[in-house]
């Protein structure tokens, strides 16, 4: 995390730069707050715009309606066909660590 990256942060949440001016918060505790918890903890919700919070309101919405038409019987072909691709990937790196061990193991004396 670099300080041009929370000058970013900054732009995107003027009240922040409010706080600095009326002395309620310094641009270190800031920095430092920003640096350890990262741009997305809760604590910097009263500083979001309102169109940022109605986007990521949005973005709840559009992944509540995406999981509620979520056929589970679909899921679940899905995740038993993945299970056995990696299966059968396990099984091919298996057979090809055995040959790597015994290159001679095909040859028949």
């Amino acid at each position: 995390m670099s300080i041009e990256q929370f000058k970013q942060f900054v732009k995107k949440h003027p009240k922040l730069i409010e706080e600095v001016r009326q002395g309620k918060k310094t641009w270190k505790e800031l920095y430092n707050d920003w640096y350890v918890f990262g741009e997305d903890d809760d604590m910097w919700d009263e500083y979001r715009s309102t169109a940022e919070k109605d986007e990521q309101g949005a973005l709840v919405q559009k992944l509540a309606s995406y999981l509620k038409h979520l056929d589970v019987n679909e899921l679940q072909t899905y995740i038993t066909n993945v299970q056995q691709a990696i299966a059968s990937i396990q099984e091919v790196v298996r057979q090809m660590q055995h040959t790597k061990k015994d290159p001679f193991s095909f040859r028949k004396d």
